[in-house]
């Protein structure tokens, strides 16, 4: 079957090529509302599909970005990704989510993929540990914005939450109502995440701050299949903790199949606040306390940023870091 051209359009519409085209890329400023109907109309008629290569090669973009999420299962990389894609469809972009599960090996071959798909920019969660790839992208000036994580000596510009104010937040209610034995569960900290840093340094220096002594047997910092053994031994130290800080909402979720199995109560067996407002925190009964990130604003910011570097062009961009600030959500669960 031939396809419908944008002269079948204006032949039929009795207007222009090039006034179809003004329409197509919303364009209306000197159009009547007659003509915009009228072409409108046609399209849907004539059945009209705009020619995206040749849209891409007159215009030398693709329209498209990548997505490589570090970890898809944490709500926080659902959240942003649907603010990136909700930007990026107002803007007519297209949008490619990879996961990369946190393996250095597959981010990297996701990288060469979209590149080779020739997206017009990323948007990463990075690993860290493909430094030489980062630096050959940012010499060739491709439009590049990182997620989540820093990473040392990379200056690309990022967006991430204030994890250590996170756990002081957290931390400092867990005082207010009297707790002291207080401790934090994250996942290993072998591969240096950012936000699993941050929020132990958080949670340390608030600690500190209330002049209550650092016990290291109260960080618990461990791969997932050795959460559940790790969260037994916490939980059965002599003197073992009151409350626990969930760095994430992974965590979360581990440590309250743990209590339901112990058949522990919140808060009168242990009270607990996690990182990262789940959807369930708030019908979970009890309801959870929780630190909330503002995950879709993170994400807005992130897709913002990246379609300004696209459109932008090739320019000297000074890279910053834009931090956001967590809220306390207060239930009762401590």
């Amino acid at each position: 079957m031939k396809r419908v051209t944008i002269a079948d359009v204006a032949r039929h519409a009795n207007v222009s090529k090039s006034t179809v085209s003004q329409f197509l890329n919303k364009r209306y400023d000197y159009m009547g509302e007659g003509t915009k109907d009228r072409i409108e109309q046609t399209i849907i008629q004539l059945g009209y599909r705009p020619n995206i290569v040749a849209r891409s090669l007159k215009q030398k973009k693709t329209f498209t970005i990548g997505v490589i999420v570090g970890n898809i299962l944490y709500s926080i990389s659902t959240q942003i990704i649907r603010a990136i894609e909700d930007v990026c469809r107002g803007n007519d972009y297209h949008v490619i989510v990879c996961n990369a599960d946190d393996n250095h090996l597959t981010e990297k071959k996701y990288f060469e993929m979209l590149i080779a798909k020739q997206v017009d920019g990323l948007i990463v969660f990075p690993t860290a540990k493909n430094i030489e790839l980062y630096r050959s992208i940012l010499k060739e000036q491709f439009p590049l914005v990182f997620m989540d994580r820093l990473v040392p000596d990379i200056p690309v510009d990022t967006v991430l939450l204030n994890n250590h104010a996170a756990s002081e937040l957290a931390v400092q209610h867990f005082i207010e109502k009297g707790y002291n034995r207080i401790a934090i569960v994250t996942n290993s900290l072998h591969r240096h995440i950012t936000a699993r840093m941050e929020r132990i340094e958080g949670y340390k220096k608030a600690i500190e701050d209330a002049g209550i002594p650092i016990r290291e047997d109260y960080i618990l910092a461990v791969e997932v299949d050795q959460l559940k053994s790790g969260l037994k031994q916490l939980l059965s130290l002599s003197s073992p903790p009151e409350a626990i800080l969930a760095g994430n909402d992974f965590v979360l979720t581990e440590i309250l199949y743990h209590l339901k199995e112990q058949n522990m109560l919140l808060p009168n067996d242990l009270a607990l606040i996690g990182i990262d407002d789940v959807e369930f925190a708030n019908f979970h009964s009890p309801p959870i306390t929780t630190v909330k990130q503002p995950s879709f604003d993170m994400g807005k910011k992130a897709a913002e940023l990246l379609l300004l570097k696209i459109e932008s062009g090739n320019i000297e961009w000074v890279p910053e870091i834009y931090r956001f600030e967590p809220e306390l959500i207060i239930r009762e669960s401590c």
